[in-house]
């Protein structure tokens, strides 16, 4: 039996580092603030919201990716765990910001 390992959780939230409300991305599940890149360590896998951590995640480092544009590299400050996440630099709806991508990407 395949287990599902995505799932599609596309609300809009209030981002718990700076406060901004974010909007729902429309074709996949937003889960970091597109105004600062922080996200909340709630997936054990994408959009299932399933981790109890709920830690904030740390945007350290962003690699550019020819295919998917650019991959954000979170650290969770509560447990510490590393996770990597695509950017949505190019939604319509409030696009992550390119110039805090591109410092991240100085930060590898």
């Amino acid at each position: 039996m395949e287990v599902k390992r995505f799932s599609k959780n596309d609300s809009g939230f209030v981002c718990q580092n700076c406060g901004k409300e974010v909007k729902p991305l429309g074709k996949s599940s937003r889960d970091h603030c597109p105004f600062c890149l922080w996200s909340i360590h709630v997936d054990i896998n994408p959009g299932d919201r399933a981790n109890e951590c709920c830690g904030l995640m740390e945007p350290i480092s962003a690699l550019p990716d020819p295919r998917k544009g650019y991959i954000i590299i979170y650290k969770c400050t509560k447990c510490g765990e590393i996770h990597r996440n695509r950017a949505a630099h190019d939604a319509e709806v409030q696009p992550d910001s390119l110039k805090k991508l591109i410092a991240l990407t100085a930060m590898h």
